[in-house]
């Protein structure tokens, strides 16, 4: 199945202190180069990918990827990069991850991908949580998506509880980078070279 990869860094960090959270380097890299790394070693690589980004657009433009700030004001957070995304390929099939999604299994948007016929929405969970913003989306959720931002909703665990939605469950850890004490604890584990 073929797909389209949604990389959301459009965020205002605001737990990272506001700095743009996909130009934070880990091990001398953006952390939206890794996250472009993870998703080029997968088994099922995507066709297209969409970066969503509010902040420094040329930089993420450099990376030779459409950039898609959000089309609604007042970053009202990750389901807005959401909405970017599903208007921009109104037809795909979208793998959704957040820019620090540096670490994923080879497996990752192939497993997603092979649960989602039948559900609207696949997401996925590690042995300590569940990761709400890993999600594989069936196409033509986009209306759905902009009623529930113009009731106020703002939380994706909200909007999914709307939906037909499954877990698809991994044995590894799924890195969830939230601050900067994370990125640079990650950091003290990374590999070299």
């Amino acid at each position: 199945m073929s797909y389209t990869a949604l990389i959301l860094a459009g965020g205002q960090a605001r737990r990272m202190g506001g700095v743009d959270k996909g130009l934070v380097k880990l091990a001398g890299r953006p952390l939206i180069a890794h996250t472009l790394q993870a998703l080029a070693q997968q088994s099922q690589p995507p066709q297209h990918i969409l970066i969503s980004a509010n902040r420094h657009l040329d930089e993420y433009a450099a990376y030779g990827h459409p950039v898609l700030p959000d089309t609604l004001p007042d970053y009202p957070g990750p389901l807005a990069g959401l909405l970017a995304g599903m208007q921009a390929a109104p037809d795909a099939t979208l793998l959704l991850l957040p820019c620090d999604a540096l670490v994923l299994p080879k497996e990752f948007a192939a497993r997603l991908l092979t649960a989602l016929p039948g559900q609207q929405v696949v997401s996925a969970s590690d042995p300590a949580q569940w990761h709400p913003s890993l999600l594989a989306l069936q196409p033509g959720l986009a209306a759905a998506l902009t009623a529930y931002l113009a009731s106020g909703g703002r939380s994706i665990r909200g909007w999914l509880a709307g939906l037909q939605h499954q877990s698809v469950h991994f044995a590894q850890s799924l890195p969830n980078l939230n601050t900067l004490d994370d990125v640079r604890q990650l950091e003290r584990q990374w590999p070299a070279g």
